[in-house]
């Protein structure tokens, strides 16, 4: 079931759910049996779960506004999101291993979290990476089998039929890049012509083996973006047992000993206390997440008392083994204008930085229009061109997030320290030397004059690796589970050592997967809610 509003219904179901949600907002309980911390990617699908059962009153917190604006919901206007009051705007300490630059670290901040502002790109991770996470937690459940059946549950597939990978009857609206831009296709003669691998789709066999190409799969519906708050809960948003408060901070969790049994919240400049008979989950991303935790008391004994906050479970591991996706972008000029269509975005290649590996390390995205580093503009933006988005899909480099305050109010901490691993540099040289490969081909001929960034006549050395690197703005890893000393959940991402509290985002993931985090996100939700419906009889 798709769950949408029927034909010549979807006026009246708007006025619905707002009647509901305004009545829900008006008349705050002081408790709910959950309460789900962030409607992004992850908590927009534990929220629906929950929700599904009439029995349960769950409350669902966004920090943002809604998704009521143009910038979110017309595909081609993503870029306009970054830098707006939908963006938390953070940027990474001065990175000595990029020669000092600071990298702005985006996140999404409203309805949809990520999901309503980014590219709209649909990308599982390999198979590689979900059976890494089932031995790092000893739960098969994880497994790249299970999560394939999640996903084909959860998708509405609208491409070519192929039910080995594909579902068609689920919330989530995934479709090819519809009558895709000629610029892309060259992107897929040009590496075929390379002798990598061409594939119908880029979530099914593609993501098993070595890598290779394909048009981008993307959540986009009758031309509007479909975020996953769109595919989850506005479909529920006129249920009473769902209440959706926006442009309200969570600011602490709060325990009695080591339960968490309720939150902090600052909405409309009053600071109130909600709490919750069952259980809290997180759902803040890499970076909010476990500022949250470390606010409330949960993270390195040692950290906590320089700042004074008392320390309610010490876990090192809160705020460390932070990842991302780091790309260095070469671009071409086109000889007449393109158009970009769809989200402007439309091809994905993943390959392998050295012969002997078994799954990709590079990932490839394909922008149809100019994309440089502020440095690299330096050497000469076209006016009209195309960007391979080209990075590490596998780094080995590790960051950290940390506070500065026990100020609630004050940013983190961000030290990405991209770069600091000597492997990723040498993948990095790869990656470049692949990148402007493929685009001096000559399936892009009819299309581009030449590579403006670095320029043909400028070497890709570690100079420009170094000036190029900017984030695909896929943060995770900060809260990773396991059962080891660094990690901060269990397989069922329950917070180690402390009851009623869970996280269900991309910081619980280990490793960052290899593609776009949205999709990956979507499964830990589901995988959460599944948990907590059978832990409680739901």
């Amino acid at each position: 079931m798709t769950d949408m509003p029927a034909p010549g219904d979807a006026g009246g179901f708007e006025r619905r759910a707002r009647e509901n949600q305004a009545e829900r907002r008006a008349n705050l309980k002081t408790i709910y049996d959950f309460i789900v911390c962030g409607a992004g990617s992850s908590g927009s699908v534990v929220a629906r779960r929950l929700a599904e059962n009439p029995a349960c009153n769950v409350l669902l917190i966004e920090a943002g506004p809604d998704d009521e604006a143009e910038s979110v919901l017309n595909p081609a206007l993503w870029p306009t999101n970054l830098g707006s009051d939908r963006d938390w705007g953070f940027r990474a300490e001065p990175n000595p291993h990029l020669d000092g630059r600071a990298l702005s670290m985006s996140m999404g901040k409203g309805l949809g979290g990520g999901s309503s502002v980014n590219v709209m790109v649909w990308a599982r991770g390999h198979r590689s990476d979900w059976d890494h996470f089932a031995a790092e937690t000893g739960d098969a459940g994880w497994s790249y089998g299970s999560v394939l059946d999640i996903y084909r549950r959860i998708e509405n597939w609208q491409g070519k039929p192929d039910p080995k990978y594909r579902g068609t009857t689920g919330p989530v609206w995934v479709q090819p890049a519809k009558d895709p831009s000629p610029i892309a296709s060259a992107l897929l003669d040009a590496a075929e012509g390379l002798g990598i691998p061409r594939f119908d789709h880029p979530n099914g066999e593609l993501m098993e083996g070595v890598g290779g190409v394909a048009y981008t799969d993307m959540l986009v519906r009758e031309g509007r973006r479909h975020s996953l708050y769109r595919a989850y809960v506005q479909p529920i948003a006129d249920h009473p047992n769902l209440t959706i408060l926006t442009e309200t901070v969570v600011r602490r969790i709060l325990f009695e000993g080591r339960r968490a049994i309720g939150v902090e919240i600052e909405r409309a400049g009053s600071i109130s206390a909600i709490k919750a008979s069952t259980e809290i989950v997180i759902s803040t991303g890499a970076i909010n997440t476990t500022k949250l935790l470390m606010l409330s008391g949960v993270g390195d004994r040692d950290e906590l008392a320089w700042l004074g906050i008392p320390v309610v479970q010490h876990l090192p591991g809160v705020g460390r083994n932070l990842q991302d996706h780091v790309s260095f972008g070469c671009t071409w000029e086109y000889r007449e204008p393109l158009a970009p269509r769809n989200s402007g975005s439309e091809a994905k290649l993943y390959w392998k930085s050295r012969p002997d590996l078994t799954e990709p390390d590079l990932l490839f995205c394909q922008v149809e229009f100019p994309v440089p580093s502020e440095r690299t503009a330096l050497l000469g933006v076209p006016a009209h061109g195309w960007t391979m988005f080209a990075g590490l899909a596998q780094p080995h480099s590790r960051g950290r997030i940390r506070l500065n305050s026990a100020d609630p109010s004050k940013t983190p901490v961000v030290d990405a320290n991209m770069l600091s691993d000597p492997r990723d540099l040498e993948a990095a040289r790869a990656c470049v030397r692949l990148c402007r490969e493929i685009g001096s081909s000559e399936a892009f001929h009819p299309f581009v004059i030449g590579e403006r960034i670095p320029g043909v006549d400028q070497p890709a050395d570690d100079a420009f690796i170094r000036d190029a690197a900017v984030t695909y703005w896929h943060q995770c890893g900060t809260a990773k589970m396991g059962s080891d000393d660094m990690s901060v959940v269990d397989a069922r991402l329950s917070v180690h050592q402390i009851t009623g509290l869970r996280i269900a985002d991309g910081s619980v993931l280990p490793r960052v997967t290899t593609g776009n985090t949205m999709a990956p996100c979507a499964i830990v939700g589901e995988r959460a809610a599944d948990i907590m419906r059978r832990q409680y009889g739901l």
